[in-house]
């Protein structure tokens, strides 16, 4: 850590030392308490997306179709391909839903190493800091993890791999995102969208109404 790290991190504990000092509060709570909104938030989100319909049957986080081909849906169905553009559909969803239980380990371990300084950023922010939190640790290695998930559930529409060849030679022409080129990545991206959705809007029940939560820290930490 340099001398500026060093000394905005001292400000911001100096700062928050003021402020929490009247409230009651010590540094070993806000990271106690976020600790535990981290994990509540986190196991929550996979609880609910990583069962069948997490993602197919919310329409909040259900995943379309790439780019111009969710456009070109209606002109397939009219072609006689919407059978198969709802199987497609379906198992892009489907490979989200198998894929997000992997994230539990990391996300759990990310929230329990989280330190003093991060706690108190978090305890300060804004409605959804600890989502933000858990995507700047967490989201490239969970993207690492839900790939591979993802190619082996959906490799077995054979639209998948009709659409990857298409798109391939499109984006060359920029006709197609690069981003959506790839429908085992757009899948993931999407995937991990989901997940920190509903992360963050656990962590804005928490700091909406934190008795409800039954924990006394979060009560504690949150409650002021």
């Amino acid at each position: 850590m340099d001398r500026r790290q060093c000394l905005v991190n001292l400000g911001l504990l100096s700062a928050w030392s003021q402020a929490a000092f009247a409230a009651g509060l010590t540094e070993s709570d806000a990271t106690g308490g976020i600790r535990a909104a981290l994990q509540r938030g986190a196991l929550s989100a996979v609880a609910l997306l990583g069962r069948t319909d997490g993602f197919l049957g919310n329409p909040k986080v259900r995943i379309p179709l790439p780019g111009h081909l969710e456009d070109a849906s209606n002109l397939l169905r009219k072609l006689g391909q919407g059978r198969r553009v709802d199987e497609l559909v379906t198992s892009m969803n489907r490979a989200a839903e198998r894929a997000v239980p992997e994230a539990k380990s990391l996300l759990v371990q990310a929230a329990k190493s989280i330190s003093v300084e991060d706690a108190l950023r978090i305890v300060r922010g804004g409605d959804t800091s600890v989502t933000e939190y858990f995507a700047g640790k967490t989201r490239d290695p969970l993207g690492e993890r839900f790939l591979p998930i993802v190619t082996r559930a959906t490799e077995r529409v054979a639209l998948a791999e009709k659409y990857n060849a298409m798109a391939e030679r499109a984006s060359r022409f920029g006709l197609i995102r690069s981003e959506d080129a790839n429908l085992q990545q757009h899948v993931t991206a999407k995937a991990l969208d989901g997940l920190y959705l509903m992360i963050g809007e656990e962590e804005r029940k928490i700091r909406r109404d934190p008795v409800a939560t039954g924990s006394a820290i979060l009560r504690k930490v949150f409650g002021g």
